[in-house]
């Protein structure tokens, strides 16, 4: 059973810690440290208020009793004070036995002299204990002492964790958080071992990274990436056979991340003409493979691929009629669409849709056989779907791939797509969505002190989601922006922007001759990531601006449920395709610009995912043609 902590001495520059049955406490100031302490330790965060109470035991007036029992238990953690000015404070490092621990480090003050050592006294000191020195290895010793031993004292100095001094980095990004679970599972032991891995790029010391600059963030290395993209537009190897259920994928992946980094690639124009020619089937839509079934997702990548690439040769070889009918046979009543006939419906196959839709220009009537065609023609293609993404927000706050199911990042991204593809955003996301739960939920997605996102709740940080989650602040904030409902942001930007490109271009990165880009640390690049993590950068790279919604006589009518909800709902649609998203360099509040000038990558699409004048190209290009 841990005794009472005293701590004593006339400057008080001591920072101790009790590893109990509980775990590591930490003792964090309180209006009982003398002033010239509090000065020297400021708690930046929310931390449990520990009890302390003035000894009553005839102690000089400046001991401090602190009952142990009242203490917070982190076990098997590192925990790590903040600082102000320029005085370090140490990193405490515990193993996870329940017995008793004692361990204590000192803070060496300002104004004290190197040799001045204070006292740590023990009343019933545990019968087990164990120095902060052989439980941290590469540290000095602590020394501790036994139960017949009440007047130890420590007399080494433990070193704090220093980033490398000439690299402008963060603490927030070079050590664990302050406050953390006391509770060890599986996914808690995973989230500990993704930032030990994370930690030596973050802080500039990996020697993997061939140079860092003065913010301790390494180059984007263009010169391995456009390979790695290149060998996967070639032949494959007989080993990657079972990635032919998805080609329509690596064509996009492949050709917009060569287009975020500024390669021209029309030069595969030809190539992929004649490739996805026969991925097309007679029923409409596109095959992940040759003879496949047409699937809502190889359709959204084949036809993105496809104005990539841009020019007539491209658009023509799109049969729009069967895809215009084939599109009405998913369009379910409810107003979502399944992924293929006979599959699952679901936020993904909503948002394929709507953006085919938009940018072939097809039209919204619906065939006899589409299972939601109604005879008055109140219903077309994109009616009801900001109702089935509606549906589909969780009680967290976030999107859910169908009703009622578990939140998650890319199904956010969908939501908000689908909306700002519907209506201006500032309209229909604020009428359709809860936006501060949102808001809140996605927040929630960036840690530190990785900087990245993951996917859902209690998940670890992925670079894919650089994008999936990145991405959906953009189209938040034209919504905050131009909404006379919500209150405008009022920070520069929702999300850290510097954690998210540190998390790229250290973590995300894959550093060797192979090149291309990866989920984090310890993973295999592929072409997957390299597509979306270099979207997010884009996403943190640029800002957006879009101008506030008109009021028009269809707005007016729309929202207050006019006659003819269907033209309503197309005329919405098209003044939101045509509406002009402006992007610009961010060039926010949050400091100096931590990235190279040449390491910035094009902007794309906030909605569309592609570059701006792709869509516009080929939205161009079917509005002048009559019929099919």
């Amino acid at each position: 059973m841990p005794g009472i902590f005293r701590v004593s001495g006339p400057r008080f520059p001591l920072c101790a810690s009790l590893i109990g049955a509980g775990g590591l406490v930490v003792i964090p100031h309180t209006p009982q440290i003398p002033p010239e302490l509090k000065s020297r330790i400021i708690i930046r965060q929310p931390l449990q208020v520990l009890s302390f109470s003035e000894s009553s035991a005839g102690s000089a007036a400046s001991d401090i009793e602190i009952p142990a029992e009242t203490c917070m238990g982190l076990p098997g953690r590192t925990y790590v004070l903040p600082r102000d000015s320029s005085e370090c404070l140490p990193r405490f490092e515990v193993g996870q036995r329940r017995h008793a621990r004692i361990a204590a480090c000192y803070v060496q003050n300002a104004t004290a002299r190197a040799h001045d050592r204070d006292t740590v006294q023990w009343q019933q000191t545990p019968s087990e204990l164990r120095s902060l020195g052989s439980c941290a290895p590469g540290r000095a010793n602590a020394r501790a002492t036994s139960d017949n031993d009440s007047d130890s004292v420590v007399d080494e100095e433990i070193p704090p964790h220093s980033p490398n001094p000439t690299m402008r980095i963060p603490d927030l990004f070079t050590q664990y958080p302050i406050v953390r679970d006391a509770l060890v599972t599986p996914t808690s032991q995973a989230q500990d071992e993704t930032v030990e891995a994370c930690l030596p790029f973050l802080r500039g010391e990996s020697d993997k990274v061939t140079t860092y600059n003065e913010h301790g963030v390494a180059s984007l290395n263009r010169e391995t990436h456009l390979p790695f993209l290149r060998q996967w537009l070639g032949r494959l190897p007989g080993r990657l056979m079972g990635f032919d259920a998805g080609r329509p994928w690596f064509f996009y992946w492949c050709l917009a991340a060569l287009t975020l980094l500024g390669e021209d690639v029309t030069q595969y124009r030809a190539d992929l003409v004649e490739t996805v020619r026969f991925l097309q089937n007679p029923e409409g839509g596109f095959g992940g493979g040759f003879g496949h079934l047409s699937h809502l997702a190889t359709t959204y990548a084949a036809v993105l691929a496809l104005a990539l690439v841009g020019g007539e040769e491209a658009y023509d070889v799109i049969d729009r009629k069967a895809m215009w009918r084939w599109l009405g046979r998913l369009k379910q009543p409810d107003g979502g669409f399944q992924v293929c006939l006979g599959g699952e419906e679901d936020i993904r196959g909503a948002y394929c849709a709507a953006v085919i839709i938009t940018l072939l220009r097809l039209p919204l009537e619906l065939t006899p056989e589409s299972p939601a065609y109604k005879e008055d023609g109140s219903v077309n293609l994109l009616t009801g779907v900001a109702d089935y993404v509606r549906s589909c927000q969780t009680y967290e706050g976030g999107i859910s791939g169908q009703p009622n199911a578990e939140a998650h990042g890319a199904y956010a991204f969908c939501a908000l797509g689908c909306l700002a593809i519907l209506d201006h955003p500032a309209r229909s996301i604020a009428k359709y969505l809860d936006v501060p739960r949102l808001i809140s939920w996605l927040s929630s997605r960036q840690y530190a002190p990785e900087g990245g996102f993951s996917g859902r709740t209690n998940k670890l940080v992925d670079g894919c989601y650089s994008h999936w989650v990145g991405g959906c602040f953009p189209l938040i904030e034209a919504c905050l922006n131009g909404s006379d409902k919500l209150p405008a942001a009022d920070e520069p930007s929702l999300f850290s922007r510097e954690g998210l490109i540190r998390y790229i271009l250290t973590c995300g990165q894959d550093h060797s001759r192979m090149g291309g880009m990866r989920d984090k640390p310890g993973k295999f690049p592929d072409a997957y990531h390299t597509c979306y993590v270099l979207n997010g950068l884009s996403a943190a790279q640029h800002q957006w601006e879009l101008d506030p919604p008109a009021t028009t006589t269809t707005t007016t009518a729309a929202e207050e449920g006019g006659n003819d909800m269907a033209a309503d709902t197309a005329a919405l649609a098209e003044a939101a395709a045509e509406a002009v998203w402006a992007v610009l360099p961010y060039l926010g509040e949050e400091g100096p610009q931590i990235f190279d000038h040449k390491d910035r990558v094009r902007p794309i699409h906030p909605v569309y995912t592609i570059p701006t004048r792709c869509v516009k190209a080929m939205r161009d290009y079917y509005g002048t043609v009559e019929g099919f």
